[in-house]
């Protein structure tokens, strides 16, 4: 098993679609937004021919108001590891949480989650000072959790943690990254924001909200979904528009990169031509 990463628009769509047909592989997709059916152009999901060419799992898997988190990206990747796999996608939490794992969770009833709900940072903060340090006080979904895991258990998150250590999901993957300079990726970014104009980005948006209304929902939160929603509202004219997703996607495909250079130290990392000749 191997794992291809790197920043958005850089390149890992075609060069892993290039391997697994060469060398007989399916694909196992890191990306948070290809998930949901219906969110094509924004999630520059894999075109429905290439789609045809090579099985890929993670990528429409379920509706854009359905819950995912990384459990149930491991759900996936359990019913596939014996597979001849490679990992590939923008969202490198997904690859560290199989490569370090994800403590076990308790059995968290629905009338717990309902009772979670009730309280917030500061609830969580009095309880575990030390968890709540880690959470921003905006941050309902891992607020929600550290209190769940409160009530289900009578301990305090931090603690929980240190009785539930991780254990690795996957032992043996070796990581590539494709290595781009901040020139180069910029105008692939435009490139790619261009091309998904071109596509319908506004139209499929304008789908997602007439069908779900509901803006709170984590996947019409996303990069190049969030945007048009304002222009919608008219905080932006098109030409706005079009340079805050391409400002917003370079910013987020910064932090991609920060996050594989601190995380994977272990990783073959070379520019997009060179990884090309020995993939």
């Amino acid at each position: 098993m191997i794992a291809l990463i790197g920043p958005t628009a850089s390149g890992k769509t075609d060069l892993a679609i290039k391997f697994a047909l060469k060398n007989g592989y399916e694909i196992l997709s890191l990306d948070s937004l290809s998930i949901y059916k219906e969110i094509d152009i924004a999630s520059a999901k894999p075109s429905k021919n290439e789609l045809n060419l090579v099985k890929h799992y993670g990528v429409n898997e379920i509706y854009p108001n359905e819950k995912f988190d990384v459990m149930k990206f491991i759900d996936i990747y359990e019913k596939i590891k014996d597979k001849k796999i490679i990992i590939v996608g923008g969202t490198s939490f997904y690859l560290k949480a199989l490569l370090t794992g994800i403590s076990p969770m308790p059995k968290i009833s629905e009338e717990i989650k309902k009772e979670a709900l009730k309280y917030g940072w500061d609830f969580l903060n009095k309880l575990d000072s030390k968890y709540a340090s880690k959470i921003k006080p905006q941050d309902k979904y891992r607020i929600s959790k550290g209190i769940e895991i409160y009530l289900s258990t009578n301990t305090a998150p931090s603690q929980y943690f240190a009785n539930n250590p991780p254990k690795p999901i996957i032992k043996n993957c070796k990581i590539y990254e494709i290595a781009v300079d901040r020139a180069t990726l910029r105008e692939r970014i435009r490139l790619r924001t261009q091309k998904m104009f071109e596509m319908g980005l506004i139209d499929e948006v304008a789908f997602l909200e007439a069908k779900y209304r509901d803006r709170t929902l984590p996947a019409l939160k996303a990069i190049g979904i969030k945007e048009v929603l304002d222009y919608f509202d008219g905080i932006y004219d098109k030409n706005e528009l079009y340079e805050k997703i391409v400002v917003n996607t370079a910013r987020l495909a910064k932090r991609q990169q920060t996050f594989n250079k601190t995380q994977f130290l272990e990783k073959v990392s070379l520019p997009l031509a060179r990884l090309e000749n020995i993939l």
